[in-house]
């Protein structure tokens, strides 16, 4: 495990963290130091652990806001996709009966100029393309 001295407060922390981490937890600890210090500027000297537990209080708040725009953007994301795929399947319909339709009336011209020629239907397939 690597090891970091994060400052809070104007105090020194030895933490323990993940190899790799070490910027990470320094972040960390810079964020938080902001919020220690901006109720310090508030509040004045209240007591550490006071100050650490409101600044804990405002990052869990910030946090519980963030899960919640989470939550929504979640469900707004599984409503569009919900949609597209709505849209993707009517859209596979409407090609689908097209084909059929375009079908239909390809074979409705083959039998009329199958008449006008005056070979029968059948014969259209057994003569070479013109």
């Amino acid at each position: 495990m690597a090891q970091v001295t994060v400052t809070i407060d104007g105090k020194a922390y030895r933490m323990a963290c993940e190899e790799g981490q070490e910027d990470h937890l320094t972040e960390l600890a810079g964020r938080f130091d902001r919020y220690v210090s901006h109720l310090k500027q508030q509040f004045g000297e209240i007591g550490d652990l006071r100050i650490t537990v409101m600044a804990a209080i405002m990052v869990t708040d910030e946090l519980s806001e963030v899960s919640r725009r989470l939550q929504a953007l979640e469900a707004e994301m599984d409503g569009l996709k919900r949609a597209r795929d709505s849209q993707l399947s009517d859209t596979q319909r409407s090609e689908e009966a097209l084909a059929a339709a375009l079908t239909e009336v390809t074979q409705q011209i083959h039998g009329i100029a199958a008449r006008i020629s005056g070979r029968p239907a059948a014969a259209r397939d057994q003569t070479p393309a013109e």
